[in-house]
């Protein structure tokens, strides 16, 4: 049976090059032009990938990720998006979104994209929903490779330091850092390696189930449970529970996730019995929990139960004699998932590598490096094929130019840059937290 994918976008010339494209490839391709049309299309069938433009005249491609995944947990969600939407589509990725393709469409890359997100939409299907354990552990996303930067030594040091312990660790960093491969590498050195590594994205549960994915349930304890299943808890018994971007949890879940934390008791959805689990939890999260917690969006006491010892993971432009290591690297992973024999990148490429500011870190390089590998025709990566994007003048910023002369203008720009977060927002202006409160009263900046 041929494979099923919904393409989202009001250009309807190009929904229809882009259907007609596919088709020739084999896939069933439905076509809509707006948001209206899409959620009718999800309620009505249940499609294997999503292609939906991040911009629609009735919503967005937000909308329709978050649609999707309360429907088919299991159907990947495409992105295509433009230059000034690049920072949403990565945004979205942590979301549940599978990937992001750039406009204008190359067709290779959009048909190797969809190729890989089918073997995910195949492997998340194959996922029993038994008494089996039901959640696969997640393959590593970014191999292990090691830094020769200060910044490298001190991570795997800590690294080290923590793994041998029971501590609950919480990996603090942005999107892309590879804050996944640092908890399985703690757990890989741990005294649990031999148990199972359960990641768990909170970000892309949806908040009526989170009870059910978390602690699994018994057939018929509602509509749609046809059959038992077995939750991330109980599957991750004896050994490791990863919870991915653990900030975007609702107050809800979060009290039940501190429950199950304290009594290492879960119990199952329609169940009057409790199940013991002897678990290690590491988390991740992309944002300043301490300051979740002053909103009182997130709970203090399941703050400091996640917060045993914590990790800071730097951003990849910070590593700038890691860059062309993490570069190679995931040229040499291209080759080998592409058939190819790329030997290396020109100096342009090396160049402008070391000046651009990698805004989705390690996961947006290693896709930059897949889709350069695709097009290169020569032995070496040239300018040519690396994407829009990152051959655009960089912007200056310079709000954050700050004098006395335009102190509320860079203080009011740092806010805005930093998602109005105050931690972040005085780093960028490089005082501290207490001076930058101070003067938000002395401008009555009122957030």
């Amino acid at each position: 049976m041929s494979s099923k994918i919904l393409v989202i976008d009001d250009d309807t010339s190009f929904c229809i090059m882009l259907k007609t494209f596919l088709q020739k490839k084999g896939y069933d391709v439905t076509n809509v032009f707006n948001a209206n049309e899409a959620r009718e299309a999800i309620k009505n069938q249940i499609f294997d990938v999503v292609l939906t433009d991040i911009r629609l005249p009735d919503s967005d491609g937000i909308e329709i990720l978050k649609a999707v995944k309360e429907t088919s947990f299991a159907t990947q969600v495409i992105l295509m998006t433009g230059y000034t939407d690049i920072k949403t589509a990565v945004n979205a990725m942590k979301i549940g979104a599978y990937d992001y393709v750039g406009k204008p469409i190359n067709p290779d890359e959009i048909l190797h994209t969809i190729e890989q997100a089918l073997k995910k939409t195949d492997q998340q299907k194959q996922t029993p929903s038994d008494k089996k354990p039901a959640p696969k552990p997640a393959a590593n996303s970014i191999s292990f490779v090691k830094g020769i930067s200060s910044h490298s030594d001190q991570l795997h040091e800590y690294i080290s330091l923590v793994a041998p312990t029971n501590m609950s660790v919480l990996i603090i960093g942005d999107s892309g850092t590879g804050k996944e491969y640092i908890a399985h590498s703690i757990h890989k050195q741990s005294k649990r390696a031999a148990s199972p590594f359960i990641a768990v994205d909170c970000g892309a549960i949806p908040k009526d189930l989170a009870s059910s994915e978390f602690f699994g349930h018994l057939k018929g304890s509602f509509t749609g449970a046809v059959n038992d299943k077995t939750g991330h808890f109980e599957a991750a018994n004896g050994g490791t529970i990863f919870l991915d971007e653990v900030g975007n949890l609702s107050y809800e879940v979060q009290i039940q996730l501190l429950r199950a934390l304290q009594e290492r008791k879960v119990k199952p959805v329609g169940s009057n019995n409790e199940i013991k689990v002897d678990i290690r939890v590491i988390a991740a999260t992309n944002e300043d929990l301490s300051e979740a917690v002053k909103r009182g969006d997130f709970r203090e006491d399941l703050y400091h139960r996640l917060n045993e010892f914590s990790i800071m993971v730097p951003k990849l432009s910070e590593r700038k004699h890691d860059i062309m290591i993490f570069a190679n690297h995931f040229l040499e992973s291209a080759n080998d998932d592409l058939e190819k024999n790329i030997t290396g990148f020109s100096k342009e490429v090396t160049d402008l590598f070391l000046s651009y500011e990698w805004p989705g870190n390690l996961r947006e390089m290693k896709n930059i490096i897949k889709r350069s590998v695709l097009l290169t025709k020569s032995d070496r990566v040239s300018i040519e094929v690396l994407p829009p994007e990152m051959l655009a003048e960089p912007k200056s910023d310079p709000g954050l130019n700050y004098t006395k002369g335009n102190e509320e203008d860079a203080i009011r720009n740092a806010l805005e840059k930093a998602n109005f977060n105050k931690s972040k927002a005085a780093k960028l202006l490089d005082i501290d937290r207490k001076t930058l409160y101070n003067k938000l009263k002395l401008y009555n900046i009122d957030l």
